[in-house]
Formats: structure tokens, C-alpha cells, sequence
């Protein structure tokens, strides 16, 4: 065979098993035997491998998978990926509603609605229309590349249908069918290997194996929902978005309807929890999401999640055991909450022995008694909880639950603060402590890589570390004093706790574990201060006046920096070497605020807010007075509009951008 038949023949069959596996994986509609597909398969492997300069981007045989060759890059994401506020019943979903048509001024909404998956979150980004990379959700902001392992799954082209859009991004999610699920746990079982808790974790697994071929071999599915960044005209609509993804050759939920009010959108809730139980895979709710886009820029969002979108939860699945005992767990802050210990009981596909009781008030108001029989659920099918007491099964040996005077990690009083009770030790209650090294070292805080929460358990009992700032005092001598710590692990550890000392402002922030003070507004506080120093001095009045921090935050903020232990802490802590940089770089875009709509030929939205950080500036998502530029690109939104309405803001189009760059 001649080169240029050798080409034609693999184009051909590459061709041709790419429409195979896309009515197989995509739509549901095989067209050969699994058999014919194999022999295919294996002929194009043959004529690739004697014309090994034919192989495309886009093969078939690409999606075999092939050893990573270390743990995965991270891959910042073109826009943060938030959470879903969560409805829990048909109050919370009117409520939604009508915030949304309050806020947009109409008297009715319509809705797109679509099962809400429970799998793994992903962004896929094509260039010049084929697959380039993938990641995980990550925490929101920075997420796994996973690009390997994503080319395994079947249901995600590696070219678009499109082949003229030069630049997509777009999100969705992985699972794996409950068919497949089972068939992999009787494999597993049959080999002695580990088995999975659900189809959730089993994707997971699988999506973050370093061996692609492994991910191969675990069928999982996709289904795309969200165009995040489109070089084409940007659909308008949701259902616009998905007939627009269906286009490019992306699965997408046949499930999704368009709803004209919300109260259809209720309806189709209900009648998808029935139908719960009957389809391939497991969804825990449906989501609610305004169908016009252009209102998305007007709505908004919230620090973690969208105000146009909801998860409605359905009920979740329930079980009945026993309360063998009630125990207290003694909290980072010093809050006390009981814990039902449980008589082991599978709920949902999964073994659940403990159960939060959350404070007294929810013990008195759903009469709960050690060795009462109890139901329970997982909520949002995660977290045990207790429902109900089964009072008619009640003997007469059941017993109330006392909080305990005194805190059981430390011995130091407990006194009682509206529905909660606290632990006064404060530094002094080991409870506390440890739970304050742990937040410390936490990947979001200080990212000590080695130094989880089992071996903090270890080095606090065996005296080495009593206290945040004694993580620093560490050697190599002292862990090879430990059973089980070699010369490389020891090494590896105190590395880390070295590497760590270099941080940011807002991990610093976040890493002091400040009461009501998270990863993100630790952030925002990083923001407005230039260094620790500063912010200790801050006043109430002054921490009030910072967007989304409100009395009680900034009272907690102001009393942590007056408080001589959080003093003598940080005094430690820089005498042990922290150093610290400013947030904000030094650049000539410093103080200058930039806000993005549209689309960008040149950049991508992620490269143009990342030139802009680079160079001093901050990036916004929102119009507000503390705007200076906003960057219009090709279909811009509603932003610009309200832009035009404030004189204060500056409107430029991407070749002047370019020119101020």
C-alpha cells in the first residue's frame, strides 16, 4: 500500500468510527456490533502504526489512554466554577422565583430545568476545534488537568462538529451509569480490590487514575451544560446553549425541559423524583435555571454561587437504626455538637455509623434519646442526619442526653450562647488546638503537604507539636524517632513546612482560622490591606465599610487582633520565618479596576483578566462604582448598557485594551 492510499484508508476508517462511537456514546443509537467496531479499531491501529505520520489529534485510537507521567498539573479555570444555592422544598423554590422577577421587573419567568447529576465536575477547552484540555472543578478557581484521562471518555469529542469555531469553552459533568457501577464493584470483589461507596466516587476514581488506561476501561458517560467561552456568536438562551452544544457533537441531557413559569418547573421536579429510581444514573435533584441569558449578567451572583440558577433537592433516602450512645465533638472555634452514634445501617449505598445532632435545640425539638430508634438520612444524600423518632418502639431504657458542664478534650468550662455551647479553654483545650493545627496546614490555608490530619492527631499526642507555631520547630531527627517515618518522607515533610513559609496574604488570613472569616473573604480582606499589620489595627467602623463584611465579622475579625494570644501567636510565627507578599502586585495598572462582556478574537477572557493582574490591576464580574474600564468585546451583554449609565466608567474595545497592554 502507497502512503497516500495508506492516508486516505486511515482518514476513512478514522471517519467512520468516529460516527460510530458519536450515535453509540452521544445519542444512543448504535449502528454496528461491538465485534465490527473492535475489528475496526484494531485495523486503524495496524495502518497507524506502520504510518505512524497519520496519526490525528482526533483518532479513535487516541482515546486508548496512556501513563501519566506525575500527579496532575493545576489548570486555571476561564471563569470561577461556583456552587448552587440549594432549594430543599416548594417555598424555597417560589422564593427563588420571585427574587428573580423582582429583580428583572417581569411577571413571569421562563425556565430551563435539567436533572442535577451527581458526578464530577469538568471544563473542556477546544482551539481551532479540537480538544486541548480538561480539568476538575478543583476549589472553583484552579482545577486538576486531566486531559489524558477526559480523551478516554467516548461521549467527549476530541474535534467539534463545528469545525470554524476557533475557541470553546464549555462545562458539564462526568458519571458513571449505575449498570457500569455495579459491574465494576462485582469485578473488583471477584479480584480482591477495592470496591467504590457509590457511582459518584467511582467516577471521581476514575477520572484521577495516573494510568489513563485504566479510566478507559470504566465506561464512563458525560453530559455537557454550559458554554462558558464561545470565538462564535454567543447563544442566547439555555436552550439555545444546548441545541448549540448538540451542533458540536457533545452529549447532552435529553431529560432538560423548557418550562414556561416556575410552577411548571416544580411539576417537572416532582415528576423526576419518581422517575428517580428508573434512570441510568444517579441524580440527587433537579436544577432551575433562568432560560435567557442576558438576565444572568443582570442577576448577578453571590460569592459561591449564581443568583439565576437553584438546585432543588429531592427527599432524600432514608433508613431506620438505633442510637447506641450521644457523644460531644469539641469544634476549631470551641463549639460543642453532639453526635449520634449509630448502629451501622447502609443508606443509599452507603455504611453510615455516626450522625450530627447539630445543638440541643435540635435534640428538644425532635425528642431524641440515647437507644431511641431513629430514621435517618443522608442529606443532599452526603451528610447523615437524624428525621424522626420512632417514639412506639420506645422500652423505657432510653435515656436524655445531658451537655456536658465541662468540655470533654480539655476540662475547661462550657457556657451556653444562644443554641450553642462553647468550650472557654480557647488555646489551652487540646480539641481546639489540634483542630487550629489541621485548619493550618489545610490546602486552602498553609498547604503543608505531608501534614494531614492523622498525623497532626500523632504529633500532638507524642508532644511534638502543642501548638500552631511549634510546627516550625520540627526536624528531621525528631520524625525518625516516629515508627513508620523513613529518611524520605521525613524529608519530604519538613520540605513542605519550609516551602510553606512563603505565602500570600489571603492563605495567612484564612490559615488563622478566625471565627466566620472563609477562604473567600479572606481574600477580600487581602484585597483591601497591604499587610498583617495593617489589618490588625483595623477598627469596627472601618471593617464594616468593606463589602460583604457585616457587624458581627467584623466584630470577630477586630476581637481576634486584640486578643494576646492571637498576638503572641503571629509574633511566633513571623519569628519563625513567614513571609508574606502583597495580594495586589506593583504595575502600571495598579488601582485600576477592569470588567469584561463579550467575546474577545484575541484573548481568551482568562488571559485578558490574568495580563491585567499581571500588570497591578484587579478584575471584576460585577458594574459597580469601583469600575474604571470596562472591555466590550463581540456580542457584549447587558454590562454594557449600565456602563454607558455611569460616567465614572471608561468603555474601550479590544484593540485599544491591546494598545493599553
Amino acid at each position: 500500500m502507497d502512503k497516500q492510499h495508506a492516508k486516505d484508508k486511515i482518514k476513512k476508517l478514522s471517519d467512520k468510527l468516529n460516527k460510530y462511537s458519536h450515535l453509540y456514546y452521544v445519542k444512543n443509537e448504535p449502528a454496528i456490533a461491538d465485534s465490527e467496531f473492535d475489528k475496526l479499531i484494531l485495523e486503524l491501529k495496524k495502518l497507524e502504526n506502520q504510518y505512524p505520520e497519520f496519526i490525528t489529534k482526533d483518532s479513535p485510537t487516541q482515546r486508548i489512554g496512556a501513563k501519566i507521567q506525575s500527579r496532575f498539573n493545576k489548570v486555571r479555570h476561564a471563569k470561577k466554577m461556583l456552587s448552587l444555592q440549594a432549594a430543599h422544598n416548594r417555598e424555597d423554590t417560589l422564593a427563588f422565583d420571585k427574587r428573580n422577577r423582582e429583580k428583572l421587573q417581569v411577571t413571569e419567568l421562563e425556565y430551563a430545568a435539567e436533572p442535577k447529576l451527581d458526578g464530577l465536575s469538568i471544563e473542556l477547552r477546544y482551539e481551532d476545534g479540537i480538544f486541548i484540555q480538561g480539568s476538575t472543578r478543583g476549589d472553583g478557581s484552579m482545577g486538576e488537568d486531566i486531559t489524558t484521562n477526559l480523551k478516554t471518555v467516548r461521549s467527549i469529542p476530541l474535534e467539534l462538529n463545528k469545525k470554524e469555531i476557533k475557541h470553546l469553552v464549555v462545562r458539564g459533568e462526568v458519571v458513571m451509569f449505575i449498570k457500569d457501577f455495579n459491574h465494576l464493584n462485582k469485578e473488583n470483589t471477584v479480584s480482591n480490590l477495592q470496591t467504590f461507596a457509590n457511582p459518584r466516587n467511582a467516577a471521581a476514581g476514575s477520572l484521577r487514575q495516573l494510568d489513563a488506561s485504566v479510566t478507559a476501561s470504566r465506561k464512563l458517560q458525560s453530559f455537557i451544560y454550559e458554554v462558558i467561552e464561545v470565538s462564535d456568536k454567543k447563544p442566547k438562551t439555555q436552550k439555545d446553549v444546548l441545541d448549540f452544544l448538540k451542533e458540536c457533537g457533545f452529549k447532552v441531557n435529553s431529560e432538560t425541559k423548557l418550562l414556561n413559569n416556575i410552577d411548571k418547573a416544580i411539576e417537572y421536579h416532582d415528576i423526576m423524583e419518581k422517575k428517580r429510581d428508573k434512570i441510568d444514573y444517579e441524580i440527587d435533584g433537579v436544577v432551575i435555571k433562568v432560560n435567557n441569558l442576558e438576565y444572568h449578567d443582570v442577576m448577578g451572583q453571590r460569592s459561591t454561587s449564581p443568583r439565576w440558577a437553584v438546585a432543588y433537592k429531592f427527599e432524600p433516602r432514608k433508613e431506620m437504626t438505633v442510637i447506641e450512645d450521644i457523644v460531644t465533638q469539641v469544634g476549631r472555634m470551641g463549639t460543642l455538637t453532639p453526635v449520634a452514634l449509630l448502629k451501622p445501617v447502609e443508606v443509599g449505598g452507603v455504611t453510615v455509623s455516626r450522625a450530627t445532632l447539630h445543638n440541643m435545640d435540635e435534640i428538644k425539638r425532635k425528642d431524641i434519646k440515647i437507644h431511641d430508634k431513629v430514621k435517618i438520612q443522608r442529606a443532599g444524600d452526603v451528610i447523615p442526619q437524624v428525621v424522626s423518632v420512632d417514639k412506639q418502639a420506645r422500652s423505657g431504657k432510653e435515656k436524655d442526653f445531658i451537655m456536658p458542664k465541662k468540655c470533654p478534650a480539655c476540662n475547661s468550662l462550657v457556657v451556653h450562647e444562644d443554641v450553642y455551647y462553647f468550650c472557654t479553654g480557647g488555646i489551652a483545650c487540646r480539641a481546639q488546638i489540634k483542630e487550629g493545627i489541621k485548619h493550618f496546614a489545610s490546602k486552602d490555608a498553609l498547604d503543608i503537604a505531608g501534614l494531614s490530619d492523622k498525623t497532626v492527631e500523632l504529633f500532638y499526642e507524642k508532644g511534638l507539636v502543642k501548638s500552631i507555631p511549634e510546627i516550625f520547630n520540627l526536624t528531621k531527627d525528631d520524625l525518625l524517632k516516629l515508627p513508620g517515618w523513613k529518611e524520605k518522607s521525613s524529608n519530604n515533610l519538613i520540605n513542605a513546612i519550609k516551602e510553606s513559609k512563603k505565602t500570600n496574604l489571603s492563605r495567612f488570613i484564612f490559615s488563622l482560622g478566625i471565627r466566620h472569616v472563609g477562604k473567600h473573604l479572606a481574600e477580600i480582606l487581602a484585597g483591601e490591606y497591604k499587610n498583617i499589620d495593617i489589618l490588625k489595627k483595623a477598627t469596627k467602623e472601618e471593617l464594616i465599610n468593606i463589602n460583604e463584611v457585616g457587624p458581627k465579622v467584623a466584630e470577630s475579625i477586630h476581637d481576634f487582633f486584640k486578643s494576646k494570644n492571637s498576638l503572641h501567636m503571629l509574633e511566633d510565627l513571623f519569628k519563625a520565618g513567614i513571609i508574606m507578599k502583597n495580594e495586589a502586585k506593583a504595575g502600571p495598572l495598579q488601582g485600576l479596576t477592569f470588567l469584561f462582556t463579550g467575546t474577545l478574537l484575541r484573548y481568551s477572557r482568562s488571559e485578558a483578566q490574568r495580563k491585567v493582574k499581571d500588570l497591578g490591576g484587579k478584575v471584576t464580574d460585577s458594574i459597580s462604582d469601583k469600575v474604571n474600564y470596562l472591555v466590550a468585546g463581540e456580542n457584549p451583554g447587558s454590562k454594557l448598557n449600565k456602563a454607558k449609565k455611569k460616567s465614572s466608567i471608561k468603555i474601550i474595545n479590544e484593540a485599544q485594551f491591546s494598545s493599553l497592554l
